[in-house]
């Protein structure tokens, strides 16, 4: 990866994608976009004054809560593409920022919008907007990756997932701010799908919505979901803590 630069009110990075981050198919994971995706965000957060270092001097710390995924034509193992990102402001309690990575042709070949919180991470507890407003003192972007925020995400009503086996939080999982990386949960959701399916057919859309955070040790019961919606296969991961949503996704093939 490039460093990062400023265009605008949009910080971007170039990426050529490594052979890790991709599967069988040789196609950018999506808990990979994921990764990448949170790091731009750190530095461009940090480039506008309210990065990870700045809210931590008050005890607090941003959580992704939810995120919208969309794959139109996802970029395989040395494609070169660039990252951009830029913060859209707040809506209610979250704050809103997008992402797109484009490719060597100057298409948007994958977009996203996400919803972030800030927590104290002292008590766990959210943080309303308007006390950070001696933070959060820049003029957001007005472009769209996505125009409509991620949305709720649950499993249907009515339902009867499948019991699918349990996760052990562990080392490999656990970020920064001491709980579950984000990324993680998308690599856990495309695990409890059948393989034919993950490493044969691309996912077009993902949303999922970070419900209850999970600590080293926390063991999440996961549940799956097959279903067609509009034609499309979609599958449904959930993972429950203490009986409670930890964190739900769905994926539209």
């Amino acid at each position: 990866m490039s460093e990062v630069r400023r265009e605008g009110y949009k910080f971007c990075q170039d990426i050529c994608i490594p052979c890790y981050d991709t599967d069988a198919a040789m196609f950018l994971k999506p808990a990979a976009f994921m990764d990448c995706a949170q790091e731009i965000a750190y530095w461009a957060a940090k480039e506008l004054g309210f990065g990870y270092d700045q809210l931590h001097v008050h005890h607090t710390a941003w959580v992704l809560s939810r995120m919208h995924i969309h794959f139109e034509n996802p970029p395989k193992w040395l494609d070169e593409v660039t990252l951009f990102t830029w913060h859209k402001g707040p809506d209610g309690l979250f704050f809103l920022r997008d992402f797109y990575l484009q490719d060597g042709k100057g298409e948007r070949a994958v977009t996203c919008t996400s919803s972030w919180v800030v927590i104290d991470e002292q008590t766990r507890r959210l943080v309303r907007p308007e006390d950070l407003n001696s933070l959060m003192s820049v003029d957001p972007g007005t472009d769209h990756a996505i125009a409509s925020p991620a949305p709720k995400v649950a499993m249907p009503r009515g339902s009867e997932p499948e019991a699918v086996g349990e996760h052990r939080v562990a080392y490999s999982d656990v970020d920064i701010i001491g709980h579950t990386n984000n990324a993680r949960y998308m690599v856990w959701a495309m695990d409890c799908i059948d393989y034919e399916t993950a490493s044969t057919r691309r996912v077009r859309d993902v949303f999922i919505n970070f419900n209850k955070e999970t600590t080293p040790g926390s063991v999440v019961q996961l549940y799956r979901l097959k279903a067609e919606e509009e034609g499309n296969l979609v599958w449904y991961v959930e993972g429950r803590l203490d009986g409670k949503s930890a964190f739900c996704v769905k994926m539209v093939f």
